[in-house]
């Protein structure tokens, strides 16, 4: 029987009103006094931090780590960085999953090369054990170790145009700390989870700072001893009340990602094969795009795979929305039952001008109404600008199939831009 686990800043959440709910076993936040839209735009306009604490984290190490990532993730870290496509180095990391031999997902996962034998793995809340369990069934003849740090690592992010301003307040050295921090790079480190520059906060706790995020937005996401992480929430709530930072639920999260055409394993990827979706690059294509780059657990599966379905973003005309699951369902114009609705919210920033769609800068005066979108999982490939129908039996909405959703976002604003 599962028992319902608490991150170590649940009392803060309850203590300021947060609505509470069940997310991959933990007592979550859905949002906060100030409402998940208010969270949502202050994330597009300011800044939005996150407790992020439930999810999970392996260790890998030793003189097969690497061997045993390229085996097991999808990514090849090989030929990740950069258009010149060089190996994953100290300070960098790169988005996966881990699927099985068939192809279907276990998880998906963002690898940390700490030092050259040396990386940590973040993957979704509640799968830390599944995934260690995995690499170590993986092992084979290579020399490596693999160690489950589950409720072990302090994590919180924060995402918004004010981030890197609010974070110069308590970091030591911030200007060295920031100089040449690229998308999906890290400096510091704690609890021996370190590559080099050290990165402390002023009062000389030691972290883990990198240039990632679930929201599409610019952001950071922070890594501390879990002892560590109610004073850094407090901390950077503080340093950050000035540029109108706000504490974050799932909500917000939920509908940041969608946006951003970011998705959820276990809802949007799962247990199906990794394929004919938005996230062909965590696949290690080779150029023609018929062949992989490196051999890998699931790879041939999907090679060979006849799976027909294609998941595809969307987004409405307005903010209604349909739950997904189920009796909801997608059909055409006509009426053809066409598929399944995976995610629909609605992203609170963005609204329609004579058509298309437009999004709420920092400091715009553009006043969006917000519109849903989301994934549908469907038979058949539709191209972008195709609309569809999203229904539960009862309501109808009318939706576009998109290649993107929320423009204008910041993720890969260099850092001097956004301090400027």
């Amino acid at each position: 029987m599962n028992t319902t686990k608490k991150t170590v800043l649940h009392g803060w959440h309850a203590e300021n009103g947060a609505n509470m709910a069940l997310f991959g076993n933990y007592d979550m936040p859905l949002w906060y006094k100030t409402g998940a839209k208010a969270e949502h735009l202050a994330v597009i306009q300011a800044a939005g931090i996150f407790d992020t604490s439930h999810m999970a984290a392996v260790s890998v190490h030793g003189a097969g780590a690497r061997a045993l990532l390229q085996r097991c993730l999808s990514k090849d870290i090989d030929t990740c960085i950069g258009k010149e496509k060089t190996p994953l180095a100290d300070g960098r990391c790169a988005y996966g999953v881990f699927l099985h031999a068939d192809g279907t997902v276990i998880d998906d996962a963002i690898v940390y090369q700490l030092q050259p034998e040396s990386f940590m793995v973040v993957v979704n809340a509640g799968m830390g054990g599944e995934i260690a369990a995995h690499l170590q069934k993986n092992i084979g003849e290579n020399s490596a170790s693999v160690e489950d740090l589950t409720d072990r690592v302090g994590k919180m992010d924060i995402q918004g145009p004010e981030s890197a301003r609010v974070l110069t307040k308590i970091l030591r050295d911030p200007a060295a700390v920031f100089d040449r921090m690229v998308y999906f790079s890290f400096k510091g480190g704690f609890d021996g989870l370190q590559t080099s520059p050290p990165v402390e906060l002023v009062d000389g706790t030691p972290l883990l700072l990198s240039r990632t995020g679930y929201t599409g937005e610019f952001g950071f996401e922070l890594f501390v001893s879990i002892d560590k992480l109610a004073a850094l929430w407090s901390m950077v709530l503080g340093a950050g009340r000035d540029e109108g930072v706000l504490a974050c639920g799932l909500a917000a999260r939920d509908s940041l990602r969608a946006g951003a055409v970011l998705p959820l394993s276990h809802q949007d990827i799962g247990p199906w094969p990794f394929l004919q979706n938005p996230w062909p690059f965590a696949l290690p294509w080779n150029d023609d795009n018929v062949a992989f780059s490196k051999d890998f657990i699931g790879g041939s599966a999907l090679l060979q795979s006849t799976w027909s379905k294609h998941t595809l973003p969307f987004a409405g005309y307005d903010p209604r929305k349909i739950g997904a699951g189920g009796g909801s369902f997608v059909t055409s114009e006509s009426g053809e039952r066409l598929g399944t609705i995976l995610t629909c919210t609605t992203d609170m920033a963005i609204g329609r001008v004579a058509g298309a769609i437009v999004s709420m800068a920092p400091n715009s005066d553009f006043q969006a109404k917000g519109l849903c979108c989301g994934f549908v999982l469907l038979d058949k490939k539709c191209s972008p600008g195709e609309q569809v129908i999203l229904t539960d039996g009862k309501r109808k909405i009318k939706v576009e199939i998109r290649s993107d959703v929320r423009p204008n976002r910041t993720a890969r604003s260099p850092i001097g831009k956004m301090l400027a």
